[in-house]
């Protein structure tokens, strides 16, 4: 059988609206790559979630299974709480009495034959879930064992936005909930993927990388002035204008053919990088320098095309990658240097 590789990308607290409610659950996303690291996209996989208390290996005190197909990117969306049930109740977990594991298995099949893939400590969701079922606690600073509640020193919790206020006789705490959040720790300029990181989404966890080096120094954009259509410009429009442009071309070696037969890190999926995607490869990591990172995707002094065409048949957007400004330029010149992209 086919050995897979999970990459963890996130684990983050559920949205709480009511204290008076049970936890619904929590989110959870992964990256299915097989053992070459490849990503399976698109393809139906069994997942099995347990989430074990005390320890790797401890105490299991609840487990559900997915049938999830992947994304274009691998990825899976989960909700842990709301699976098919193998075992326990997830809304009676005490969240207070941890630490808790989440351990993850797949079959790649879609099967039930799973392979345990790893297990990760859960660190920020049990917070927000302890919250959720924490509102009339009652603190017995004196431990009197008496059932006398006047004694006794009460706990209010209230989430006010994303600040949990916990308030008792010795004051109120304030816990920020996104700061608890699981980060995938990305930055901009970091290595990552086989190539750079030059933009990061909002999660924090999906973005694009480019080449750590220049593919071509002197590359067409094309083999003739043909208009492809491969008009699409911002994030993530590159890929589809490398496939334009490479379904209208017959042969020979130009810019889009390079970026798409490139395998670096062994990704398969590398492409000609669309005009606004080569303007942020620009403002981030090359000498646009609007994030003061300086040059860190070591970018010539020189014009670099983008998969976007012009107005015009004969052209394409190229970028000048010193001073900054695009410009539309004849598909056929050669002098133009090429840098591949790819998604996260």
């Amino acid at each position: 059988m086919k050995k897979l590789v999970l990459s963890l990308v996130a684990i983050t607290a559920m949205a709480l609206t009511s204290f008076g409610q049970a936890p619904e659950g929590f989110k959870y996303q992964a990256v299915v790559r097989d053992a070459g690291n490849t990503i399976l996209n698109n393809q139906l996989v069994g997942m099995r979630m347990t989430i074990q208390q005390g320890s790797i290996g401890g105490t299991t005190v609840y487990q559900e299974t997915f049938a999830p197909t992947t994304n274009a990117y691998g990825l899976v969306n989960l909700e842990i709480g709301s699976g098919t049930v193998v075992s326990g109740d997830f809304t009676i977990i005490d969240w207070a009495n941890g630490p808790y594991f989440i351990e993850t298995a797949v079959d790649v099949t879609g099967g039930i034959s799973y392979i345990v893939m790893g297990t990760s400590q859960l660190m920020s969701v049990p917070y927000a879930l302890h919250a959720n079922t924490a509102e009339s606690v009652l603190n017995d600073l004196v431990n009197d064992a008496d059932p006398d509640p006047t004694n006794e020193m009460n706990t209010s919790i209230v989430l006010n936005g994303n600040d949990l206020e916990v308030t008792d006789g010795n004051g109120t705490i304030v816990t920020d909930l996104s700061s608890l959040q699981n980060s995938c720790e990305l930055s901009i300029g970091d290595t990552y993927q086989g190539g750079i990181i030059f933009y990061i989404g909002a999660s924090g966890c999906h973005g694009l990388v480019c080449t750590a080096t220049d593919l071509a120094v002197s590359a067409n954009w094309s083999n003739d002035f043909q208009l492809v259509n491969a008009v699409r410009d911002g994030l993530y429009a590159g890929e589809l204008n490398t496939e334009r442009i490479i379904n209208n071309q017959v042969s020979g070696t130009y810019a889009a053919q390079i970026c798409a037969n490139f395998q670096g890190g062994n990704f398969g999926d590398w492409y000609l990088p669309s005009k606004y995607e080569l303007n942020l490869m620009y403002l981030n990591i090359g000498q646009g320098n609007s994030l003061g990172l300086g040059n860190v995707g070591g970018f010539a002094d020189n014009f670099y095309w983008s998969s976007t065409e012009s107005t015009i048949s004969t052209g394409a957007w190229i970028q000048d990658f010193n001073f900054g400004p695009a410009y539309e330029n004849g598909k056929l010149n050669s002098t133009v240097y090429v840098r591949a992209v790819r998604a996260f």
